[in-house]
């Protein structure tokens, strides 16, 4: 059985979003490209039906993805969520020692992006964090087998 995927209510809004984009704007954005490469002629040499082919697959590839992630998506409802106990949803701080403390949002695996600091609780940061409070330390083994271990320094819900 598959598992389910916790969003929170801006990521199911956002997968929403980019499933109809693709739906009604690639899509056809790629029909269209198809089409004109068709007009070049012999398509055993065409580079740029080629390319749009492979385009419309990844488009396709993308949609069917996030068709099966919104059918098991449930979403995270905010009043579950406790102040002080981390979980998805909300905003950690914490701190290796001697090193500058490093703040991140925990989210589902589908919202984690690390260019916004939004780490997935199947990360090994952010697994290791769940179920935990400020004061608390926290042994984090990283895929290598090295273990850091973390002081966490303040939690409270993401933005």
């Amino acid at each position: 059985m598959a598992k389910e995927v916790v969003v929170t209510r801006a990521g199911y809004d956002k997968l929403v979003k980019e499933l109809e984009d693709l739906r009604t704007v690639k899509r056809k954005e790629v029909a269209d490209k198809i089409k004109v490469a068709r007009g070049y002629g012999d398509l055993s040499e065409n580079a740029e039906y080629d390319a749009a082919k492979e385009e419309q697959a990844s488009v396709e590839a993308r949609i069917a993805d996030l068709e099966a992630t919104l059918k098991l998506a449930r979403i995270m409802d905010e009043s579950e969520l406790s102040a002080d106990t981390i979980s998805i949803g909300m905003h950690v701080t914490i701190q290796e020692e001697g090193e500058d403390a490093e703040e991140y949002d925990i989210t589902g695996s589908t919202e984690a992006d690390m260019n916004l600091n939004r780490i997935s609780d199947e990360s090994p940061v952010g697994g290791a964090l769940i179920g935990h409070k400020a004061g608390d330390e926290v042994d984090v083994t990283l895929p290598n087998g090295s273990i850091i271990t973390y002081k966490v320094l303040n939690v409270s819900r993401s933005n």
